[in-house]
């Protein structure tokens, strides 16, 4: 595969940008696009750094897109920009510029790992005329949910005031509005547009309670999807091992194998 970074202007976001993309060296364009979102204080080199995608990706006739989420969960925040927008709206329309691929529902696919999982169900419940099929690793799915604006939990690795961040993300009372979830859900279910949703978690992930009640809440609402666990934590050997099953599920809803 060829490996390439663009950088751009972002009219959504105010600033400068970047996204790295996987090239396909198989199959004849128009390609279908995967994108895929990094975790929280990551950037958009990590996918590509710390796990074998370009080997996993070989011979899948699709093209990767990796964009630099920053810290905003990929939602539009209360007090910031409005990542969804950018992600949803804004990247691919650039993208669809730039590359020969497929400018429609059924050529768009998103997926991501925890703060990039709750992104990609996000981006693609909010914006379900334009993806068919979302995948989540190890999803932060517990933030801005079921009335809570934040976790009372630590997280590893983040920094005190972290539930001020989150406050300024998702606001005091995120439940029920484009940050739930569960209501963007329910919402694509009653337009007809629900896209193939498939969730995973590691047996010894920090937020596997949280992506357990999240699968019960979809179950309880009637919202098809898969949901499994494996053996694993909140790691890159972990992510390295399952993006190999979500690449399957979207070459399979994408319909190129």
């Amino acid at each position: 595969m060829s490996f390439l970074t663009v950088q751009w202007w972002s009219k959504v976001l105010g600033k400068q940008t970047e996204a790295r993309v996987l090239f396909p060296d198989s199959g004849k364009p128009p390609f279908p696009v995967l994108y895929l979102l990094h975790g929280l204080s990551d950037d958009s080199s990590m996918w590509h750094r710390m796990t074998r995608l370009e080997s996993h990706a070989a011979g899948y006739p699709l093209l990767i897109v990796m964009p630099d989420g920053y810290r905003g969960f990929y939602t539009d925040n209360e007090e910031g920009p409005a990542y969804a927008r950018h992600i949803g709206e804004e990247l691919p329309a650039l993208i669809e510029r730039m590359f020969p691929v497929r400018a429609q529902r059924d050529g768009r696919a998103i997926g991501g790992l925890s703060m990039g999982g709750y992104g990609a169900l996000r981006v693609g419940l909010g914006h379900a005329a334009r993806f068919c099929s979302i995948h989540s690793h190890s999803g932060a799915v517990g933030w801005g949910q079921n009335g809570r604006p934040a976790r009372t939990a630590s997280i590893s690795g983040q920094e005190e005031g972290f539930a001020d961040e989150l406050l300024r993300i998702f606001g005091k009372k995120p439940e029920g509005t484009a940050h739930h979830l569960l209501t963007l859900a329910k919402s694509a279910k009653k337009a007809g547009r629900l896209p193939k949703i498939s969730l995973d978690c590691g047996t010894d992930d920090f937020l596997l309670a949280d992506n357990r009640a999240f699968s019960a809440d979809l179950r309880t609402a009637k919202i098809p999807h898969s949901y499994t666990e494996f053996s694993g934590g909140h790691t890159w050997d972990y992510w390295d091992e399952h993006i190999r099953e979500a690449l399957k599920f979207h070459a399979v809803n994408l319909g190129v194998i």
